[in-house]
């Protein structure tokens, strides 16, 4: 076998040196754990950037992806497949709203929702052609794709890849008067994050979702939230918006819909919203495919029976007060919901993620000074206790 230096030589060897990962081969992972080519045993604080809220290897998203792999996995948008409406089904019940657009990448979907925005503002709204303004907000993260940075302020995201596409106007996140000053006539959405996980873990202040969407129904503007990386229980709610009993007028979600074992995303919004999009206007060869449709049905399944909304409020409660009691100079703050959570350091975060995994914890670094946590949703309180602990070791090693 070889060793974990020998395969990461390999990748650097052969790879695009775009990722600075930790330095863990994994080999295989079940659950909350992750063992590495040296037998290791690691818990999981990364979660695939909660892609994984059911864990690793659900048994039951598993027997999906293979079962429905061996009888019909492709057959395009060209024809039908028995699986689609039945995830569609399911998908819209869930979420509460009426259509659902499914598509494979978050980006993708986040693309999507962009399209129908403009959409709706050009053929709905009136607004004059190619004069369509979107606003985002400072530190966001909607993707990858050039549209996507387009929608963010982190000059990492955008260094060298301009120009960019025209008509977004960036605000400050969780400022409500920045928002209401940046809308004009031209404004045909707004994309929120209710909680920015790439950005840092940044948690808007209270009541701020419920006065985005008064705001944007009084103004006649789209209320669009990203939960891609905030929905399915992450946050200890449904999603983030159910935390101020608000509905955006488009959702995007992806991730853990995926089940941790298939990429799947999509876009939810009214029928008549969606009726903008008509044959040929907008479509993916692999956007929902049987095999995805498969996984996403097993992946809610999981998440509503096994009540991981629930668990993660618990469990995000717990961790939380444990990070807190351990009183250290070295935490500036500890934010975040359910088990979604950023720790504010004095020090750089990557080095203490670095000392965590000699304490058998995967975690992961954002912006310089914070240490995202974010574990699987079945984590178990036993498992959570290790964490504060780890920590409170891993800054002292770290120089906190």
């Amino acid at each position: 076998m070889k060793t974990a230096e020998a395969y990461i030589d390999a990748e650097h060897t052969f790879g695009a040196h775009n990722y600075h990962p930790l330095p863990l081969v994994a080999v295989s992972a079940q659950g909350v754990w992750v063992t590495d080519v040296a037998g290791g045993q690691y818990l999981d604080c990364i979660s695939s950037y909660s892609a994984l809220n059911q864990g690793h290897s659900h048994p039951r998203i598993v027997r999906a992806l293979t079962e429905q792999a061996g009888r019909l996995a492709l057959t395009s948008r060209a024809f039908h497949n028995d699986v689609l409406p039945r995830f569609l089904e399911k998908l819209t019940d869930y979420t509460g709203f009426e259509v659902a657009l499914p598509m494979n990448t978050g980006a993708e979907a986040t693309e999507t929702a962009v399209k129908l925005v403009r959409r709706w503002g050009y053929r709905v709204k009136g607004i004059p052609a190619d004069k369509a303004e979107i606003i985002v907000c400072h530190r966001a993260f909607h993707g990858r794709t050039t549209a996507a940075i387009a929608m963010s302020s982190d000059e990492e995201y955008r260094r060298d890849f301009g120009p960019f596409p025209a008509g977004f106007v960036h605000v400050a996140h969780g400022d409500i008067a920045a928002l209401a000053a940046a809308i004009t006539p031209y404004t045909a959405g707004f994309v929120l994050e209710p909680i920015q996980g790439e950005g840092g873990v940044n948690v808007a202040p209270e009541g701020y979702l419920r006065a985005v969407a008064e705001l944007c129904r009084q103004q006649n503007v789209l209320f669009v939230a990203d939960e891609i990386q905030t929905g399915f229980g992450r946050t200890g709610a449904r999603f983030a918006c159910d935390h101020e009993d608000v509905q955006a007028d488009v959702l995007v979600v992806g991730k853990a819909l995926g089940g941790g074992v298939y990429p799947v995303s999509a876009v939810l919004a009214s029928r008549a919203l969606m009726s903008l999009f008509e044959p040929g206007s907008h479509g993916s060869t692999f956007g929902g495919n049987p095999l995805a449709a498969a996984v996403g049905i097993a992946a809610l399944e999981v998440i509503v029976e096994e009540k991981l909304a629930e668990k993660a409020a618990l469990r995000g409660h717990e961790l939380v007060t444990g990070i807190r009691n351990l009183n250290l100079p070295s935490i500036r703050e500890v934010r975040g919901r359910g088990l979604l959570i950023g720790i504010e350091l004095t020090l750089p975060a990557r080095s203490v993620a670095e000392a965590l995994l000699a304490e058998g914890i995967i975690a992961k670094d954002t912006h310089e000074t914070v240490l995202r946590l974010a574990p699987p949703l079945i984590i178990t309180a036993e498992e959570i206790a290790l964490i504060p602990p780890a920590l409170a070791r891993a800054l002292s090693h770290a120089g906190g």
